[in-house]
């Protein structure tokens, strides 16, 4: 593989890893399950070419208008579903993607069913891991902080949540719509990386293969949402030697890894200084105590 192959898979694999990092948010800290987020990806492609092409915005500037875009549909969809219990917000998300898709099937402007050639490529690898290190550098910040611990509260008991004064609708709001703009920008970066958009870039699979990457990284840990974008999309491109199989090895290896460690790669463990020092210190402790334990037998 030379570096241009290699490149690719880089740039691809962060455009994913703001999606997933978003998904993350949500799903991972906050508890709720979409399978909607291609469609927030797909506002966030359209809304940003529009801005490039029909508004003349540079490339960053366009990227935040359909950031905001998908987060102001987000809050659309928000207030209609964030209400419901259980699957069936899962269920309305998954309705949403779908209806988003089929709209923009439809509508002639942005091309309708054939697509939108000729965007301009803008995106480059600096510039996915600039914007991946910020999107990971808010995400974290939020996590560490009091909301970020409002989110895990929801997650883990709603009801007490509300008891204790957190108003529970207003952060499942805020997760969802912070979610939807980086999975807008997501869709913004791969528009300006193929220089062309297409409905049926954005099905359910694509929110399938989103979610399952949170779930494969980890739920509630950015460490595993960086590692689970950057294995789970370069790993189909690693399998190509396998041919017409290598989606059925990549479906194998996605399931042994949900068989053998449910609770994901890094199962809500962080990869922070801090961590990694406190991991060093404990092998270090039992590696004396072996030492001593051997002593005495001697």
């Amino acid at each position: 593989m030379d570096w241009f192959y290699i490149k690719g898979i880089l740039i691809l694999s962060g455009i994913n890893l703001m999606a997933v990092l978003g998904l993350s948010l949500l799903t991972g800290f906050t508890g709720l399950f979409s399978f909607g987020h291609a469609g927030f990806m797909a506002i966030g492609a359209y809304v940003t070419a529009m801005g490039t092409m029909k508004l003349g915005l540079p490339f960053i500037p366009a990227l935040f208008l359909g950031a905001a875009g998908a987060a102001l549909a987000s809050f659309f969809i928000g207030r209609l579903t964030l209400n419901l219990k259980g699957d069936y917000f899962c269920i309305a998300t998954l309705g949403f993607g779908e209806a988003i898709r089929l709209i923009l099937d439809n509508v002639q402007y942005f091309g309708g069913a054939r697509g939108w050639p000729g965007i301009p490529v803008s995106t480059n690898l600096t510039t996915v891991v600039i914007i991946d290190v910020i999107g990971v550098a808010i995400l974290a910040n939020l996590i560490r902080s009091r909301h970020g611990r409002n989110f895990k509260a929801i997650r883990e008991e709603e009801l007490a949540s509300q008891t204790i004064g957190i108003n529970v609708f207003r952060y499942k709001m805020t997760a969802l719509m912070i979610s939807a703009a980086y999975a807008g920008v997501a869709g913004g970066m791969l528009a300006h990386l193929l220089g062309f958009i297409q409905p049926k870039m954005f099905q359910f699979i694509k929110s399938t293969e989103l979610t399952i990457t949170v779930i494969f990284g980890g739920l509630g840990s950015i460490s595993g949402s960086v590692i689970g974008a950057l294995v789970l999309t370069s790993l189909p491109e690693l399998l190509r030697t396998f041919a017409t199989w290598r989606l059925v090895v990549y479906g194998a290896a996605v399931v042994f890894i949900m068989i053998s460690r449910p609770q994901g790669l890094m199962g809500g463990y962080e990869i922070t200084p801090a961590n990694i020092r406190k991991l060093l210190s404990r092998r270090q402790g039992l590696a004396g105590k072996k030492q001593a334990a051997g002593g005495d037998k001697e």
